[in-house]
């Protein structure tokens, strides 16, 4: 029996080093079958790895997202798993030819090395391979090649190619980017024709941009402007924004308005007014401030910042907390020459959270403007700046949307002209809409001196009216709460050029942010 082990031992030993235990991997034998070609099976894994790990350290610079990348075929042993899976049947061509359309969403198809995927494809098919050692660089390339294009297409046409809050100023809406697992993903997918056809953007508004485009670019000396404007509002249009609800508020700054939509339906539409734009050159101005920290040398920025939140209350006839640089940059000046301008206008005067009672007589002079030790409100009342109603929901920049006493301004084309909150052209009908019930509405008439739809509460109203016109005991009018429905969103939102009825309307780029965006851009297109 030893005798025997002996002899086979050697043998074993012989057929190892002769590779007669290897197997050919899946690729091997797939391209062994497509082209004919029995040089295929000589394919040798460990290899291959080699040529891999050079090439894939070599292009680093080149891919999108290295890192995925690397971490993906590293987790499953450097397999060629695009070209295993998409290369016989044909969608890698057709990655291929989605790549080289990439115009149709303004981009340029060599931004996602079109010409690169194209070469080593036809490098493959060629089959033209001495011997299998010629093979491996070029599966090592476009293995790498189809994974790095195909993340950049899912990246730049399903979500945008840039990130909004890096670009635009007063940009506070989060946006969706895939992550290692949605990119892993991507890669992973079992159908390549599939996913490209899910990643096309398909609201009607995208198409109708795709289309303008296109009849846009066959004069495009002619259609500059037009162009750089349907560029960039398609690229708003990827924009993945999470948290929008399906009943919800959309202001257009440049547009001036707001339109109500439920399910996709119009609700309503009115006019509005937004914050004015911020001073010519403001970055240069601001870097004057940081070493003045002169209110003098402050440049003013009232833009209305964009952002994504959900009502949660009005307030009827509200306070009016001044901010702090309204009352250092015009209330002090105000009240500086008239010293009845506070009490004529129904403000009040706090120092310390204690309210000053006698305001006529403070002494401005003795105050520093940059150090002003006071806190201003304006009571409620048909004076009030923000008019009878107060549209509430949570933000870090202190915006709000509310009625106006200066109702004129709705006459005006552009309506840039406030300190950066929403001034709403129909208060009362917005309001309607947002409260729960007919008796809310009916409360909330009456709170404004407007009588009850249902008559039945006349009694109630007349009472009210009543109370406030009793000249024996002072009436103090005081702000009243309501709650709004619940998951109405807000979205204050920037747009130059959207689909309206199957033309595309533009808007003047008010604030700027389109010249911003179009520079991020500018590179890809």
């Amino acid at each position: 029996m030893k005798k025997v082990l002996i002899l086979i031992l050697p043998v074993c030993l012989f057929l190892s080093s002769c590779n007669w235990f290897k197997t050919t991997p899946e690729v091997g034998l797939i391209l062994s079958e497509h082209f004919k070609n029995k040089l295929y099976k000589e394919f040798d894994t460990a290899a291959y790895n080699v040529v891999f790990n050079r090439h894939l350290d070599s292009l680093q610079s080149k891919l999108s997202n290295p890192k995925v990348i690397g971490n993906f075929y590293a987790n499953n042993d450097r397999k060629n798993l695009l070209v295993t899976r998409f290369y016989i049947n044909g969608e890698l061509d057709t990655l291929k030819s989605y790549l080289e359309n990439s115009k149709v969403h303004g981009f340029n198809p060599e931004i996602f090395h079109y010409k690169g995927l194209a070469q080593s494809l036809t490098a493959l098919s060629a089959n033209k391979f001495k011997n299998i050692s010629e093979v491996y660089p070029v599966l090592a390339d476009l293995e790498l090649q189809a994974a790095s294009s195909l993340l950049k297409y899912d990246t730049f046409v399903g979500y945008g190619s840039v990130i909004p809050k890096k670009v635009l100023n007063r940009y506070y809406v989060t946006t969706s980017r895939p992550d290692s697992a949605a990119m892993n993903s991507v890669l992973e997918t079992k159908s390549l024709s599939k996913l490209l056809q899910d990643i096309q953007p398909v609201t009607e508004n995208y198409k109708v941009l795709q289309q303008t485009l296109a009849e846009l670019e066959k004069d495009p000396s002619r259609n500059v402007v037009a162009i750089k404007a349907i560029q960039v509002n398609m690229e708003r249009s990827r924009w993945k924004i999470p948290g929008l609800s399906s009943e919800y508020v959309e202001v257009n700054i440049p547009d001036f308005s707001l339109t109500w939509f439920k399910q996709q339906d119009t609700v309503t539409h009115m006019k509005v007014c937004v914050g004015a734009r911020r001073e010519k050159a403001y970055d240069e101005k601001m870097k004057v401030y940081a070493k003045t920290h002169s209110p003098d040398d402050k440049p003013k920025n009232h833009q209305t910042p964009i952002l994504l939140s959900k009502f949660s209350a009005i307030e009827v006839n509200p306070v009016w907390n001044i901010p702090v640089s309204i009352a250092k940059n015009e209330i002090y000046y105000q009240a500086s020459r008239d010293p009845y301008y506070l009490s004529n206008n129904n403000m009040r005067v706090y120092y310390k959270g204690k309210l000053v009672n006698d305001t006529d007589t403070i002494q401005w002079g003795k105050y520093s403007r940059e150090k002003l030790p006071f806190q201003f409100k304006q009571g409620s009342g048909s004076g009030n700046a923000l008019g009878k109603f107060k549209f509430m929901f949570d933000n870090g920049a202190s915006i709000y949307l509310h009625d106006t006493n200066n109702k004129s301004a709705f006459s005006l084309a552009s309506r840039a002209i406030s300190h950066g909150c929403v001034r709403v052209e129909r208060p009362l009908e917005f309001a309607e809409k947002m409260v729960s019930s007919n008796s809310e509405y009916d409360q909330l008439r009456m709170e404004v001196n407007l009588p009850p739809v249902d008559t039945t509460k006349m009694g109630i109203f007349r009472k009210k009216l009543a109370k406030k016109a009793d000249t024996l005991n002072v009436f103090q009018l005081k702000p009243k709460w309501f709650g709004a429905r619940k998951n109405i969103s807000v979205f204050i939102n920037y747009k130059t050029a959207w689909a309206q009825n199957g033309k595309i309307e533009y808007r003047n780029d008010v604030y700027g942010l389109d010249d911003d965006l179009y520079a991020a851009m500018k590179k890809y297109l």
